[in-house]
């Protein structure tokens, strides 16, 4: 079998995110250990799913090793979606706020 037949990654770089997923599952763990509350809580929680899913697509899935527009392709929409939670998340706390202001008694 030639060299050009297939493409090896070093198992190194794959046991070190394995770490490193651990490490951040350990922390969001933790989150929760501590009884942290609130937007913090949420923050943390976030965004440590967010790095593991990250790391997960891009070495697992190899996507570190592919073409830039199939990374466009990939992550636009998730950046759209994410503005979009974004602007409901503003609007939803502006409907709050609006309706403790007139509704409230």
């Amino acid at each position: 079998m030639s060299e050009t037949a297939g493409q090896q990654h070093p198992i190194g770089i794959y046991l070190k995110i394995w770490l490193l997923l651990f490490v951040l599952s350990t922390f969001s763990y933790l989150v929760d250990y501590f009884h942290l509350e609130g937007f913090l809580r949420w923050s943390l929680i976030l965004l440590f799913m967010f790095l593991k899913a990250g790391f997960i697509i891009a070495i697992f899935m190899h996507l570190t090793w592919e073409r830039l527009s199939l990374k466009y392709v990939l992550f636009l929409p998730l950046l759209a979606i994410a503005v979009l939670i974004a602007l409901m998340s503003i609007e939803g706390d502006h409907t709050h706020l609006m309706r403790l202001t007139f509704f409230d008694e």
